[in-house]
C-alpha cells in the first residue's frame, strides 16, 4: 500500500470527506486529494495534525508497506554486482540485531559443517548448482520456521 493510499484508507475510516478534512487542516480539498494519489506529500506538521484528526499515532499514520510489484521490482533490478556491495549481515542486522551478536556467540563452524553437508548432498543428488543448493536449503529453513513457529 503506498503512502496516499494509507491516507486515503485512515480518513475513510474515520468517515470524513477531504473537504472535511481539508478544512480542519486550512488546506484545499485539492490538497488532500493529491496526498491521497501520491502526487504529493505531506509535510511533517501537516501529518501530525492528519493523525491527530485520524485519532493513531504518526507512526501509523505514515508507516505503510511496499506493494509486492515494487519488491518484485527490486528483485528484478537487482543483479551479482549490486548484491556484492551490500553487507546483507549488516543491512538486517539493523532490524535484527542477532545477525550481528550472534557471530561472538555460536559455534559457527559446528553448524557450517553440518549445512556444507546438505549442501553438498543437494548439489549431488539433484545436480544443483552451488548457488541454488544454497537456495533450496535456505528456502527449505525457511518453510520449516514458517511453518512450525506456532510450536515454538
Amino acid at each position: 500500500m503506498s503512502l496516499g493510499n494509507h491516507l486515503f484508507q485512515a480518513r475513510k475510516k474515520t468517515g470524513f470527506s477531504q473537504e472535511l478534512v481539508a478544512g480542519k487542516l486550512g488546506v484545499s480539498r485539492q490538497t488532500i486529494s493529491k496526498w491521497e494519489t501520491d502526487e504529493t506529500l505531506p509535510d511533517i506538521y501537516q501529518s501530525k495534525k492528519l493523525a491527530s484528526l485520524y485519532q493513531i499515532s504518526l507512526d501509523e499514520l505514515v508507516s505503510f508497506d511496499l506493494e509486492k510489484h515494487q519488491i518484485e521490482t527490486a528483485i528484478q533490478n537487482s543483479d551479482e554486482k549490486k548484491e556484492e556491495k551490500i553487507n546483507w549481515t549488516q543491512a538486517w542486522g539493523k532490524k535484527y540485531p542477532i545477525l550481528v551478536r550472534y557471530q561472538k556467540e555460536v559455534d559457527i563452524s559446528k553448524y557450517a559443517k553440518e549445512i556444507r553437508k546438505l549442501l553438498n548432498e543437494l548439489q549431488k543428488q539433484y545436480h544443483y548448482s552451488e548457488l541454488d543448493a544454497m537456495l533450496v536449503l535456505k528456502d527449505i529453513l525457511y518453510h520449516e520456521w514458517k511453518d512450525n513457529k506456532h510450536r515454538f
